[in-house]
């Protein structure tokens, strides 16, 4: 029996249809409307009277400079970082260990990573607290290490934070064996680690890279919460700009943000076509290597420090954190705090904490069977269901903000959670798409010819032995959902505040015992959903022996 004839057994056309209806209308809902809520932020922004007062204000010229300057170096940094991991470490054992590490680094969120970095880049931050004694420190110097007026810090934060979803993606590039053996019979025939990555593995690597680059690109230029605690403020960058200006009520200043809105998406074509120049560049470059064998250098201290450098500022930001959320008195210049007491948990707010869970669970929630269904019966993935990862998140936000306002729904819980959902969905389809393709169909044509429909195949058999990606994915989502903060902040109109919003806003004060609660509180929920989902993938595994 042909192969098209098994799968046709029983297959319940209904049901097909019904579920088919429900993915794109699902789809629409969540991404179709934005994207139609799009039209007015852009025909808004192309008002001329709103580009003239734009360029007339003294503060966009500076603000561009450094919206560029962060986005670019932070993009271009972090793909170099992430490309030597894979030159210096792929694969060995200290590959795996990072791997191993991996989920901790991607789910700290951008906020709580920026707040840590500042306890430990300040000038009376730990670093300087280290160096004081033998500078015989008693004061913090006068520098300007973090919200500096060149953006240096936050390119830095974004560089480190973007590094790792940049390895996290090229994990997955490299789970290919033929791409091991090509390493190994590179390795074999003389050519050292670094030529290896360069000349074998960075070519086919790279053009499989242009989706999240532009995704690290465009989160650079439209990035708050982390330009907020620690960017410059006079002026700020142009998302901080736009943000401010959309929060104001006078009818100029709102003008001037739908024009910027505009702005941060041309400057998105303008990078990917410098992008696109730049690949043709390097390809030709690339296309005929000269075969000359560099020999076998171990660089020691290069991965060392290159290790290092990656890692541990995430393990000190969450030290920090932790110290500063039970610290009652840490003065400058000691290097730990005199007393620890509760003091600060005990005064903590925590209806922000219990805001985060409702609304991540009730975006995986929907998210979840909306991925299933649509993974099942919707169509091939199109491009626009990844628009929200590559579309500056401002215009993004503000366009599900119209929607909101139009059917009257700002404000409201429902509303944050369905503005949630335009992130976590496409994430979670990412994480779901690849176990899909690499699951065996033989599973399903042998449920179907025993006589089980496509609904009962997928519920009794796929869906289980996919419980592991569920989970992951499941974890990943509502890590994005916990880290928003545009959306929380426009759609919930400032009246929904999360562990997020709570944690950007305090870090406007000096009290940094309650700032480092929050911050602390967002950085746990996202781990424990990671830690969960492991529990359950091995308590299941354990049940059934073989089934993951």
């Amino acid at each position: 029996m042909r192969l098209t004839q098994l799968t046709r057994l029983n297959p319940h056309p209904p049901i097909t249809w019904l579920l088919s209806a429900v993915a794109w209308l699902g789809l629409g809902l969540v991404l179709g409307l934005p994207l139609l809520g799009l039209l007015p932020v852009v025909s808004i922004g192309l008002n001329p009277i709103g580009w003239q007062m734009l360029w007339s204000d003294p503060q966009t010229l500076p603000a561009l400079k450094l919206s560029l300057f962060s986005a670019l170096s932070s993009t271009s940094l972090a793909l170099v970082l992430a490309c030597s991991l894979v030159f210096l470490f792929y694969p060995s054992k200290v590959w795996q260990r990072l791997q191993q590490q991996l989920p901790i680094f991607l789910a700290l969120p951008h906020a709580a990573f920026a707040i840590g970095l500042v306890f430990l880049l300040a000038p009376s931050g730990w670093l300087v607290r280290l160096i004081a004694p033998l500078a015989a420190w008693t004061e913090p110097p006068l520098w300007t290490t973090t919200q500096d007026p060149y953006a240096l810090s936050l390119s830095l934060a974004l560089s480190l934070k973007e590094t790792w979803f940049l390895f996290w993606v090229l994990t997955g590039l490299l789970n290919q064996q033929w791409l091991l053996k090509q390493t190994w019979v590179a390795q074999s025939l003389g050519y050292g680690l670094w030529q290896t990555g360069w000349q074998i593995l960075f070519p086919q690597l790279l053009s499989r890279l242009a989706w999240p680059l532009l995704a690290v690109f465009a989160y650079g230029l439209s990035v708050v919460d982390m330009a907020l605690i620690l960017g410059p403020s006079t002026p700020p960058t142009l998302a901080v700009l736009a943000w401010q200006w959309f929060a104001d009520p006078d009818p100029n200043q709102q003008l001037k943000a739908h024009s910027l809105a505009l702005l941060l998406m041309l400057l998105l074509v303008l990078g990917a076509i410098l992008a696109y120049a730049l690949y043709q560049l390097l390809h030709f470059s690339l296309a005929h290597p000269q075969g000359k064998r560099q020999g076998i250098r171990r660089f020691g201290f290069l991965k060392f420090v290159l290790r290092y450098t990656l890692t541990l500022p995430f393990w000190l930001v969450l030290m920090l954190i932790l110290l500063w959320s039970l610290a009652e008195t840490w003065f400058f210049p000691h290097r730990l705090p005199a007393e620890l007491s509760l003091q600060a948990w005990q005064q903590a707010r925590f209806e922000p904490l219990y805001q985060s869970l409702l609304i991540g669970v009730g975006s995986v929630g929907l998210a979840l069977p909306l991925s299933l269904i649509w993974l099942e019966w919707g169509s091939r993935q199109p491009a626009w269901l990844y628009l929200p990862l590559i579309i500056p998140a401002l215009p993004f936000t503000a366009a599900q903000y119209q929607v909101a306002l139009t059917l009257k729904l700002d404000g409201s819980l429902l509303a944050v959670i369905w503005s949630h959902l335009a992130w976590v969905l496409p994430y979670m389809l990412l994480m779901l798409t690849g176990a899909y393709r690499n699951l065996d169909e033989r599973f399903m044509l042998t449920a179907k010819t025993l006589g089980y429909s496509h609904w009962q195949s997928c519920w009794s058999i796929k869906w289980r032995l996919l419980l592991r990606p569920i989970l992951a994915a499941c974890a990943v989502g509502f890590a994005v959902s916990v880290a928003q903060y545009l959306p929380t902040v426009f759609v919930g109109g400032g009246r929904i505040a999360t562990v997020t919003t709570e944690a950007v806003s305090l870090s406007a004060g000096g009290h940094r015992p309650s700032l480092a609660v929050q911050a602390l509180l967002q950085a746990l929920l996202p781990l424990l959903g990671f830690a969960l989902s492991l529990s359950l993938s091995q308590w299941y595994g354990r049940r059934h022996p073989g089934l993951n």
